[in-house]
């Protein structure tokens, strides 16, 4: 029986699967639909993480945002720089603050 995954997966899936002495269907995306799957992915692993708050899932949303960072073209300093900007103008998230309400 066959299962259909249709879903973007980490390079060595294949050879796992392969491993195994199963057959599987693999193709290559192109840059767009690679981005869109990438988001997917994204949105995907938040849900675990949010299930399972764990190092491990962590560890994959970071997997995540560094695959799409470099999809994007973005370098890892220029997002570094852009991140310390924002937490050195707008604060981080240490403080635990939890906004109810403002005025507009």
């Amino acid at each position: 029986m066959t299962k259909i995954y249709n879903k973007l997966v980490r390079d060595k899936i294949p050879d796992i699967i392969k491993a195994d002495g199963k057959n599987f269907k693999t193709r290559i995306l192109d840059d767009k639909e690679h981005l869109a799957e990438l988001i997917k992915k994204l949105k995907e692993e938040a849900a675990e993480f949010e299930e399972n708050p764990s190092v491990e899932e962590l560890a994959d949303i970071k997997e995540i945002t560094i695959a799409i960072r470099e999809a994007l073209g973005i370098q890892a300093g220029e997002l570094e720089d852009i991140r310390r900007q924002k937490a050195a103008s707008n604060g981080r998230f240490k403080n635990k603050i939890f906004l109810e309400s403002a005025e507009e």
